[in-house]
């Protein structure tokens, strides 16, 4: 994964829930092609059809509360999503995102440094959110080297298996 991801932003506000980002009627559907269909069609109804890959969701408290099944994470990786920023997220969440290799950054009080449409840099290894379009920046910590390469390998599974040399 590039150490510097860019994109349009689209904001959610706090306690944003699992079942918002992926409805629980679809529970049934592995294909995460099929997932991406579905993608907050209550929440966001035009999302899974305008999203582009690399967009960066920017979020409030507790992101990604409810559930703790991969198949909100893994619909948003499935979009082609940049990253994940919030104010904070459900514990579970974030480190679902982690390992379905999907940034998941926390940024205290960044949701007020966003509005929908503008375009967020995130330095991942330098710590640092900027907002392009209002030239805002906030900080948070670099995230670790074994974090960086998660990300870079697509998630963990995929770490371990070219780690085993079975990718």
């Amino acid at each position: 994964m590039n150490s510097l991801l860019r994109g349009k932003v689209w904001c959610l506000d706090d306690q944003v829930d699992t079942d918002q980002l992926i409805a629980g009627k679809y529970l049934t559907i592995i294909d995460p092609n099929e997932l991406r269909k579905h993608v907050m069609e209550d929440l966001l109804p035009e999302f899974s059809k305008k999203a582009q890959p690399g967009d960066i969701i920017v979020a409030g408290e507790n992101f990604g509360c409810g559930s703790s099944r991969e198949h909100a994470p893994a619909a948003l990786a499935a979009i082609g999503l940049g990253a994940v920023v919030a104010n904070s997220f459900a514990r579970i969440f974030y480190r679902n995102c982690i390992n379905l290799g999907l940034a998941a950054i926390e940024v205290p009080d960044i949701r007020s440094h966003f509005r929908a449409g503008d375009i967020a840099e995130i330095h991942l290894s330098e710590g640092y959110v900027k907002n392009v379009t209002q030239g805002k920046e906030a900080r948070f910590p670099p995230l670790p080297t074994h974090i960086l390469e998660i990300l870079d390998a697509g998630g963990l599974v995929n770490k371990v298996r070219k780690e085993l040399g079975t990718a």
